[in-house]
Formats: C-alpha cells, structure tokens, sequence
C-alpha cells in the first residue's frame, strides 16, 4: 500500500495536507524518515509512526461504547451530539452505528466500518439477540410477561391487514431499581422502531428507564461508564466470526 494512502485511513488529513506532512518528516517506517508518498509500505508488518505515534493498521475497527442518553444514534446531526462526536478523537473514517438507541436509551453501541458485519447484525433473518434493562412504571404480571413472551401488536400491520405481531421474546425480573421501580431483563430478536416502549405499552405499562445490555455474542462492558468507548477484544471480535 502506498505510504499516503495508509496515512489517509486514518483521516489525518487530504492528500495535498500528507504530501506536505511527509515532506516535513512527520512520518517514519521502520524508524527510518520517509518523505514521499508513492513509497509502498507493508501495512501488515512495517511500522509506522505519525508524530511519534505508532499506526497499527486494521482493514475494519470495531469500537464498543456505552452510549448514553441525549445522544443521536447518527453520523452526522445539526441539534445534538452523535455517537460519532464521541469518538472523534479515532481519527477513523466511514464509523457507523450497528443499529440504533433511542436518544433517551443508554447502553451498548457497536461502531465500525464493517459494512458486511452490521449487516449480519440487524438482518431479521438472523435473529441476534438484544437484551435490555427495562425499568417500568409497574409490576408485569405473569399474564403480561406471558403476552410479551408470545408476541404482541405494537401497532404493525401485514399486507392482508392482520397485526403483525412482535416475534417471541423472553422476560426475567431483575429485581427492584434505587426508586422502587421493577425492573426487567427484556430479550428480542428485532429492532423495530421504539420496539421496547411500544410493546409495554402493549400490556398497560411504561418504560421509565432503558439500557441495552447486549447485542448478540457482545456484552456491555461493566467497566465502561455512559459516553466511554473501547476497542473489542481479540475475543470479542472471535465470537463475531471475525478474524
């Protein structure tokens, strides 16, 4: 791979603003100051470093955040903060959300460039599983977690005019939150448009706080704090099928 174009992976700036960078021997490869751009690197095994800083390159990346509430689910936004704007310190370009939270909704965010990743993700037809905490206004009853469980109509309707009701889901209690409110563990395998809220509202009830805590084989990370990100382990991205 030729030397700028590996620079501009990591949006450090335009081709005109590398050439000028190099030329200023910013840029080493191997220890050795390189100062043209048409010089072709092993992006695989050569080192190199920008100011000093090391650039291990990587085809994809693939971010975890605990997103938290008050930001957009969105690359770009004219009103709020995005989830990009928490990472604008990666210097990464093309990130996108795997699937979106409410601006209200905590929890686990994947970022990548994946394309084909984020695909397999959200397909419907591959039923990955979403938990999330839900904290609710009341007490479900088992009638209701039954419901939840079997498949509500949250307002969606198939061709023939027959609800097209939610696929099944699984409840377990959670216990009591700080407010005393109930607090469940709510597992689907979709993502419709405020999917969670709507199918409480379903059986009578009200989210009153939500939090996804995982996303297929990814669990959020406890050590992550609202806005924090990291980078996925080796491990985690094994358990995505990646290599």
């Amino acid at each position: 791979m030729r030397l700028d174009k590996f620079l501009g992976t990591y949006d450090i700036g335009t081709r005109k603003q590398i050439k000028e960078y190099l030329k200023n021997g910013r840029c080493t490869v191997n220890g050795e100051v390189i100062t043209k751009p048409d010089v072709h690197i092993n992006e695989n095994s050569d080192k190199v470093a920008f100011d000093g800083i090391v650039l291990e390159y990587s085809k994809f990346h693939y971010f975890m955040l605990y997103k938290p509430a008050g930001v957009v689910s969105a690359t770009t936004d004219g009103n709020n903060t995005t989830v990009l704007d928490l990472l604008a310190d990666e210097n990464v370009k093309g990130l996108s959300p795997a699937g979106r939270l409410d601006i209200d909704t905590e929890g686990l965010l994947l970022l990548t460039d994946d394309g084909g990743l984020i695909h397999r993700l959200l397909s419907p037809k591959k039923h990955v599983n979403k938990v999330y905490e839900v904290h609710l206004r009341e007490v479900l009853s088992e009638s209701d977690s039954k419901k939840l469980e079997t498949g509500v109509n949250i307002g969606n309707y198939k061709d023939d005019g027959s609800p097209d009701l939610t696929l099944p889901s699984k409840v377990s209690d959670a216990g009591i939150d700080e407010d005393g409110h109930p607090v469940v563990h709510l597992t689907i395998h979709e993502g419709r448009f405020h999917q969670v809220k709507r199918m409480m509202e379903a059986v009578g009830n009200e989210v009153l706080f939500l939090k996804r805590l995982s996303m297929g084989p990814l669990h959020l990370d406890d050590n992550l704090h609202p806005g924090e990100y990291r980078k996925l382990t080796d491990e985690e991205l094994k358990a995505l099928d990646i290599e």
